[in-house]
């Protein structure tokens, strides 16, 4: 008990480290495309936490761990999310985080902020990237908030990113143009990384 009260005023020293992470991505994502997702959605969930003031270590290790285990669930989906729990339950990673990795694939009922932004980063994040290759340059730098306007309302293009799902950040009080655009800003910041 004495240790949660001193997260809860510390903002959680204890919590499990960006890079300690990241080698736990490494060593459990096997596809690069998938380490790129997972790194997309860390840094829009880092610029969502930015925007409302939150946490940002705290919403961007969710986004980072949001999949961590893609590569043993793929043809288990119903396991998706649970096993990412089992892999975390002896890590310091605070309940908010795995909260939110069970909600971004509706494992746990959407409740919080950060399971709120989750569950609309994660497919927003593939919507950009299919932008992007559309274009001759395949890169972020050429595409913008009203280009990703208009193929959102083509229905064919990129279907499995889902777009209720990407509208569901109006529960945050963001518009859809709003959300575009501090994802798009958000992911040009690593373009390199995820090679776009």
């Amino acid at each position: 008990m004495v240790r949660d009260t001193v997260e809860i005023f510390t903002g959680g020293f204890n919590m499990l480290k960006r890079e300690e992470a990241f080698e736990l991505v490494k060593k459990h994502v096997k596809t690069k495309n998938l380490v790129k997702h997972c790194l997309a959605v860390e840094v829009v969930m880092r610029a969502l936490a930015r925007r409302f003031s939150e946490d940002e270590e705290l919403w961007g290790l969710a986004g980072l761990l949001h999949d961590l285990d893609y590569d043993y669930t793929k043809d288990t989906p119903e396991s998706h999310g649970f096993k990412t729990v089992e892999l975390l339950k002896d890590l310091d990673v605070p309940k908010e985080v795995l909260d939110a990795i069970l909600a971004h694939c509706e494992k746990k009922e959407i409740e919080t902020k950060i399971e709120k932004a989750i569950y609309a980063a994660d497919p927003v994040t593939g919507f950009i990237v299919a932008a992007a290759l559309i274009t001759p340059e395949k890169s972020l730098s050429v595409i913008d908030t009203d280009f990703l306007m208009r193929r959102f309302k083509e229905k064919l293009f990129a279907k499995g990113a889902n777009r209720e799902q990407m509208k569901s950040c109006e529960e945050l009080g963001l518009s859809l143009e709003e959300f575009f655009s501090l994802s798009l800003d958000a992911m040009r910041t690593i373009s390199k990384e995820i090679g776009l």
